[in-house]
């Protein structure tokens, strides 16, 4: 269950939750307030209201506003490198690792509570701490993809690292632009073009022990 789900179950005023669901409800109540607004038109009379609960009861569990973001911007980012790490892991099949992987991000883009606006659309970059989590999230992609790179073509780790950055900005870039344009290309087709795309230059790369003659 999303927290965005978990808030809809749990909304009704009055009930008394566990403190880790009463978290979730409140994330999730955040999480819609953040992405309909935006975090600097947000508020915190908002958050309280979209989940129910009295203003103490919001700064019982996160002290401000920004406690709450970034604690969202935690949630998420993890999300993400965790499906990404299991797009990896899913297969030994190289090429349908790529479109595992790109579909990841596609999956990630298209989630209906919009958490993906959080992390690649915020309008509070300039915060230190928001950017460190984002500019972390695509690195630790990046050196998720890197490994793999490395492992099977025997390229220096610096080298599998430019190819994984590029892979993996791709990945997110077009899924994004997909998913604003309200593109026409359903999603498992757009998926493929964009794999065969990666796949014919990744593909290029011989595997590591292998001989090609």
């Amino acid at each position: 269950m999303s927290a965005i789900e978990q808030t809809e179950a749990a909304r009704p005023r009055g009930t008394r939750l566990p403190r880790r669901a009463r978290r979730n409800q409140l994330l999730g109540a955040a999480q819609e307030v953040f992405v309909a607004q935006g975090y600097h038109s947000a508020a915190m009379d908002d958050i309280a209201e979209r989940a129910g609960v009295s203003k103490p009861v919001l700064y019982q569990h996160f002290p401000g506003k920004l406690d709450l973001y970034l604690a969202l911007l935690d949630q998420h980012c993890e999300a993400l490198l965790h499906s990404v790490r299991t797009a990896l892991a899913s297969t030994t099949d190289n090429k349908q690792r790529v479109a595992a992987t790109m579909d990841a991000y596609f999956a990630y883009v298209e989630d209906p509570g919009g958490a993906f606006r959080l992390v690649f659309e915020s309008d509070l970059t300039n915060e230190p701490a928001v950017r460190e989590r984002v500019d972390k999230v695509s690195l630790e992609c990046a050196e998720a993809i890197c490994e793999v790179i490395a492992e099977d073509t025997g390229l220096s780790r610096d080298e599998s690292m430019l190819l994984a950055v590029g892979l993996g900005g791709v990945s997110q870039v077009v899924a994004r632009y997909w998913l604003a344009a309200d593109s026409k290309v359903p999603r498992d087709t757009a998926v493929g073009l964009l794999t065969s795309l990666a796949w014919k230059g990744i593909a290029g790369f011989p595997l590591h022990g292998i001989d090609p003659h």
